[in-house]
């Protein structure tokens, strides 16, 4: 059987884990604001793109040939995500 651990070791013990948690979040929460950020500007570009390739097809009537399996394998994987953003 176990031996039960000293309250006030156990309270050490969490402060211990509560600080080191406090320095991580502290050094991460940079890095996770940019990913954001740069997903941001990814999805924003993507939709941009979409959205000029669209207006040059109806201003040059130009049909695209239909998607190849690798071509939609792609583009939901491209949905997915944008939709996690």
């Amino acid at each position: 059987m176990e031996a039960e651990k000293n309250p006030v070791t156990l309270l050490k013990e969490l402060s211990a884990i509560m600080s080191r948690y406090h320095t991580l979040y502290a050094h991460f929460k940079p890095i996770t604001i940019e990913q954001k950020e740069s997903k941001n500007r990814i999805c924003a570009t993507v939709n941009k793109t979409m959205t000029m390739i669209q207006e040059l097809q109806k201003l040059t009537h130009v049909e695209l040939l239909p998607l190849t399996e690798e071509e939609k394998t792609a583009a939901e994987q491209l949905k997915y995500l944008v939709s996690d953003l």
